[in-house]
């Protein structure tokens, strides 16, 4: 015997509880549930942003919050034009939660605690009567005439509509294929470069602001760099991950890199300000402290490996040397060997293809009563919030469109 609801969001992560609760509130009659494959909702919800879940970006201008998304940038900026950043924050402070903006623009719960935004969303499903259903692995998805047919392991469900907010679970993009659903193969995103070089084994923790290279692509990004026990980690990493996320799964993640520890400053610009300071600091030790705002460490470092033994004075930096300190300060090469996981943030590119998908409703395009909110479909973005704001977004646009 099955169970029938006018709306089953399959998925209960944000993106599925953001959708159910939406249109539960603006439509009180209907009967709306989640199923959910895991034993607890919401898991990614409870680990984002360190446990303390960082909600969205105070980016509040479509057209500039569309420019962190490497794919979907074209098709959300009518949706982010119905629902952005600020809504996102007015609907959270409805249902009870104060966000707060932090020096990066990243938005966070006042409390700091991913466990606020958990309750709000549990106690909001609970007040419209949402029935969250556990344990509950879709095993297969049809659509007859008038509604669908959702079997789980356990049990028989049918839904006048259905919302997939399946995140990247390659099962359900099995299945939408089975539909006639096109697929962009997923490939990992937003992940840190592991790197094997003398010039940084010493020193994780230092952190600069320096502009990256992946070689022989277009492929650069500016921002603060993380020295890490395995390579490089930091912004700058992150952003060069989400952008050629496909570029580098073809390169097999075995790669050059191109980094300028001086961010702006380019090669004949550095040998000038090395010529002044072999004036201006004629008798001081080279790698005993960098001669302007550099992290002391990295600088010795680098010194070093640019050939200049430890014990040099300014006075006596040749030529070549100081040809090679320049060159490793902006053009310093580092290869890469593999990549790691993105502390637990483990994001997708790929998904279902854009092109499927109408985005003034979320709608498929081959079945009316069908709908997608959050990463089942090709859209991703970098860290920051603004995969949240995404699921958010097109939790809401569901919401609004589906009765």
């Amino acid at each position: 015997m099955s169970q029938h609801f006018d709306v089953i969001c399959v998925g209960g992560g944000a993106a599925g509880f953001f959708t159910a609760i939406n249109i539960a509130e603006k439509n009180p009659k209907l009967k709306v549930a989640i199923l959910e494959r895991g034993k607890e909702v919401l898991t990614k919800v409870r680990i984002s942003g360190g446990g303390r879940c960082n909600v969205t970006h105070a980016c509040f201008d479509p057209n500039e919050l569309v420019k962190f998304y490497p794919r979907g940038e074209k098709e959300l900026k009518g949706p982010f034009n119905q629902f952005c950043s600020g809504d996102t924050i007015e609907w959270f402070e409805k249902h009870g939660v104060e966000l707060k903006i932090e020096e990066d623009g990243r938005m966070f719960p006042v409390s700091n605690s991913s466990q606020t935004i958990i309750d709000c969303f549990m106690n909001a499903a609970s007040k419209s009567g949402i029935k969250i259903l556990t344990s509950q692995s879709v095993q297969s998805l049809f659509k007859a005439e008038d509604f669908w047919k959702i079997d789980t392991q356990h049990d028989k469900f049918t839904a006048t509509k259905l919302v997939l907010s399946t995140g990247s679970n390659p099962k359900m993009w099995e299945m939408l294929e089975g539909l006639g659903h096109s697929i962009v193969p997923a490939v990992p995103s937003l992940f840190t470069f592991n790197i094997t070089d003398k010039r940084i084994k010493e020193l994780p923790g230092v952190s600069a602001l320096a502009t990256v290279k992946v070689k022989n692509t277009k492929l650069e990004a500016t921002g603060p760099l993380l020295v890490t026990h395995w390579g490089l980690s930091g912004p700058a990493i992150l952003k060069l991950s989400a952008w050629g996320a496909r570029i580098l799964a073809e390169k097999k993640y075995q790669f050059a890199i191109s980094v300028n520890w001086l961010n702006d400053m380019d090669l004949a610009e550095a040998e000038e300000l090395l010529k002044k300071f072999r004036q201006e600091e004629a008798k001081k030790q080279i790698a005993k402290r960098a001669p302007f705002d550099f992290p002391n460490r990295l600088w010795e470092s680098i010194v070093v490996h640019s050939g200049i033994p430890a014990e040099t004075k300014w006075a006596d930096l040749s030529k070549l040397q100081m040809n090679n300190l320049a060159e490793q300060l902006t053009e310093g090469t580092y290869q890469v060997s593999g990549k790691s996981t993105f502390k637990d943030e483990f994001v997708t590119a790929g998904g279902i293809d854009l092109k499927e998908i109408n985005f003034k409703t979320m709608q498929s395009k081959l079945f009316d009563s069908l709908y997608f909110a959050g990463e089942v479909v090709n859209i991703d973005a970098i860290t920051g919030g603004f995969n949240f704001q995404n699921a958010w977004t097109s939790g809401f646009i569901v919401s609004e469109a589906i009765f």
